[in-house]
């Protein structure tokens, strides 16, 4: 019965042939009462030391599967198997709720063409990770957990890991914020961020004010609240304020939300005059701004530009969401939230009922990575090769693609709008030639934008960005 069992190098042996044997027990194959050949017996059987079937059976035993005799040896416990089974089969479609309904529908992974091995693919502005210092990281590892050790494997605090939190506080100030009356809570990166901020302040019905196009996933979670995402035009530089001033004039709003540093998807940045319009324009009405640094840190060129928290002062309308996601180790998922102290004590609080905290492993790793200054070695690195990757892309987009515009100032994307085509039907026939681009009517808070398009440019090689763009700027040419 025993010789089917193969053993790999994958795990310990002892751990394998404990999960053979519970298997066989589960089944029924091995009844209640059945004796267990002597680990000696079953040593010979399966060539492996005795003391591997004798730590395997303690297992077994710890596990409650199986009971030892002195003197006799061991056998199957009693254990409940209904090999039948007394369950029903659902249509779980019948179960499931409006949330989880309109999550699925919105939910674009599931309906946009998915990426093939081989194909070029612009849809990702992940980060490249093939720029992580990997012998960095594992370092800050070792560093951290030779500190802390076993207190970062158990509960943390809703708010955070105290270490990221005073170093991220002193981030924002080297940003030009006042902490002054601000605190600051660590969220699973933007999108707990900002599922938090919106469970907070809204309820089903209300109004967010935000840029057309915007983040598509900010409009998934506002419409999941029932909320309705109200967009405003794009200028050259930003935000169009007299369409932002006349939509305030006849609509209630909520709160509003905005990109203003290398902006998702069109990559601008909104100067520094327009920063404080807009940040005056929504303090005289008394509504809560949301301001997403999202690629703050990817400035290829030109001055410093303060985020729109620096610029409002002492003032507690803004709501600033940050993460190193889009720059830095994506997998850690860490964020942070910072904003009035009376808020963030509100949002402690439905983040505790949600998830109770972030990691606190991942936040000490990320804590001792960025203390150490690799974080600024690693940004210098980056912005060098992205900024190559950009510039190279909007020279090949504006030499190969016949197109209306091309928008992007940094950042790991650029966006382009065609002249009277559907960018659907160029990608379908992009999809056909191994090319993928993510198509630009999915930011756009109405129906509009079904002829632009985001190429993602951070993990693309230089050469396959040449290639990739040639092919689309064939498309369009044929179908032009």
């Amino acid at each position: 019965m025993f010789n089917n069992l193969v053993i790999d190098g994958k795990r310990p042996v002892y751990l394998q042939i404990k999960d053979y044997l519970k298997d066989l027990i589960l089944k029924g194959i091995l009844r209640t009462g059945v004796r267990l050949p002597s680990t000696r017996d079953f040593s010979a059987i399966l060539k492996v030391s005795r003391n591997t079937i004798i730590l395997a059976y303690q297992y077994l035993e710890d596990d409650g599967f199986i009971h030892t005799v002195k003197g006799q040896g061991a056998y199957v416990a009693q254990i409940e198997v209904q090999k039948e089974g007394n369950g029903v089969k659902y249509d779980w479609s019948e179960f499931i709720g409006d949330y989880a309904k309109k999550a699925s529908d919105l939910d674009i992974e599931k309906k946009e063409l998915r990426w093939e091995k081989g194909m070029i693919s612009f849809k990702s502005i992940a980060p490249d990770e093939n720029l992580f210092d990997v012998n960095e990281f594992k370092r800050a590892f070792l560093n951290r957990f030779s500190l802390e050790g076993s207190k970062l494997l158990n509960y943390g605090y809703a708010r955070g890991y105290k270490p990221l939190i005073e170093y991220l506080t002193q981030y924002m100030k080297n940003k030009g914020v006042d902490p002054e009356e601000k605190e600051l809570l660590v969220t699973n990166g933007f999108t707990e961020g900002f599922n938090l901020i919106l469970q907070t302040i809204t309820k089903p019905g209300d109004r967010i004010l935000c840029e057309n196009p915007t983040h598509n996933t900010a409009i998934k979670i506002m419409k999941l609240f029932g909320l309705e995402p109200v967009g405003i035009p794009m200028a050259e530089d930003g935000l169009d304020l007299n369409a932002l001033e006349m939509e305030l004039e006849r609509t209630d709003v909520k709160a509003g939300f905005v990109i203003p540093s290398y902006h998702n998807p069109t990559g601008l940045v909104m100067p520094l005059d327009k920063r404080l319009q807009v940040i005056r324009i929504f303090a005289g009405r008394r509504i809560p701004l949301i301001e997403d640094g999202f690629h703050e840190e990817l400035r290829y060129s030109g001055t410093h530009v303060a985020p729109l928290l620096a610029l409002s002062g002492k003032g507690n309308n803004l709501i600033y969401l940050g993460s190193f996601s889009k720059v830095l180790f994506p997998g850690l998922r860490i964020g942070w939230i910072m904003a009035d102290r009376e808020l963030i004590s509100y949002l402690e609080s439905v983040k505790r009922s949600l998830n109770i905290h972030t990691s606190f492993l991942d936040q000490a790793l990320l804590y001792e990575y960025l203390q150490s200054g690799q974080f600024e070695r690693y940004l210098k690195k980056a912005r060098k090769v992205y900024k190559q990757r950009h510039e190279t892309a909007i020279k090949l987009v504006k030499e190969y693609i016949p197109c209306r515009k091309v928008w992007g100032e940094g950042g790991l994307h650029i966006f382009v709008e065609l002249e009277g085509l559907n960018t659907r039907e160029v990608l379908a026939r992009c999809y056909q030639r191994r090319i993928l681009f993510m198509p630009g009517d999915i930011f756009f808070t109405d129906d509009s934008g079904g002829n632009t398009f985001r190429l993602g440019i951070s993990r693309v090689k230089p050469e396959e960005i040449e290639e990739g763009i040639k092919i689309i700027g064939a498309v369009v040419k044929e179908m032009g």
